[in-house]
This record gives structure tokens, sequence and C-alpha cells, in this order.
């Protein structure tokens, strides 16, 4: 019973944030979408926006931009994940802390509108979901495959890589949507 009460008096600020940051931040994008400058119902931006060919341009180019980015992060993150959860490093954590840490500390912003730039940014977002998912897989299945004769690129094509799929779908979305929306 206490700490059924503990957990709710400590929910009370995460509440409080989401209503004042989250939920109060939409009503007003909410308000601002569907009303005009003298604060009447209105569709005009929305018709503004779809006919308007440098803004449908503009969508166009952030979503290939992103899509460009979310495929490098994923070409370069799937390895770079893979070798620290099942590499031969004693200390994969600790690698992954120091990219971490390394990459979100360097000065490299004047390019961050630009896919390599962006790939710099958003590529812990997608190593650190895969690189989970990869660690938490057991090592069994791993082995019973190889047990019954699967070569190594079987082993991964058939056992790993499928068991990695919420990992990658989750960096995709974690890289997808913030690269997506830094262009525009």
């Amino acid at each position: 019973m206490k700490n059924d009460r503990l957990k709710s008096i400590l929910g009370i600020p995460y509440f409080l944030f989401l209503v004042i940051f989250v939920f109060f931040s939409v009503l007003i994008l909410l308000y601002y979408a569907f009303t005009n400058g003298a604060g009447e119902f209105s569709l005009a931006n929305f018709t503004l926006f779809f006919t308007d060919s440098k803004a449908i341009g503009t969508l166009i180019y952030s979503v290939m931009v992103a899509v460009v980015t979310t495929i490098v992060c994923l070409l370069i993150a799937y390895p770079v994940a893979y070798l620290l959860a099942k590499g031969e490093f004693r200390r994969g954590n600790v690698l992954l802390m120091l990219f971490v840490l390394i990459e979100g500390n360097l000065a490299f912003h004047p390019f961050l509108n630009t896919v390599i730039g962006m790939t710099y940014d958003f590529l812990p977002f997608m190593i650190l979901p895969i690189y989970n998912t990869i660690a938490k897989i057991d090592h069994s299945y791993i082995e019973a495959a190889k047990d019954l004769g699967a070569k190594s690129y079987r082993v991964f094509l058939r056992v790993i890589l499928p068991l990695s799929i919420p990992g990658i779908i989750s960096g995709i979305t974690m890289v997808f949507l913030p690269s997506m929306t830094n262009y525009v």
C-alpha cells in the first residue's frame, strides 16, 4: 500500500510536466493550425501549405534527407552495435558509453543540416537500440543454429538479424523523425 502511494506521489512531477509542456503545447499548436489571424475557425493554413510549391518542395527535400540519413545511420550503426554486443571486447559497455559521450560533445554542428552532420548527430540513437537488442539475444539460439550445421552467415541471417528487428525499428524511428524535422 505504501509503495503504491509513493509511486503515485513520485509520478506527480512527470504528470505536471506532460500537462504543461506537451498537452498545452499541442492545444496551442492546434489552435493556430485551425484558426486565422482573427481567431476564427479556418482551414486556410492547410490549403496555403498544400498549394505552395515551395512548402511542398521543402517537405519532399526534408523527407529525402531524412531517408538517406536513416539509411546511412543504419548501415554504420548495425555493424558497430553488433561488434560492441557480440565482439571480443571485454568492456563493450564502456566503449559504447565513450562513443556516445564523445559524439555528443564534439562541435560538428555547422554541418548539421547535411546528411553527414545529421548522421553524425543521430548515429548514437541508432546504435543504442540495436546494441541493446543484440546484447539481449540468448546465446543458446546461436549455439543451436551452429549445432544444426548453419554456417556463420546463415546464423546471422536466420537468427541474429530477425531477432534484432525490434532494435532496428526503434533506431529507425529515433533517427528518421528528428532528422525529418531537423531540416524543416
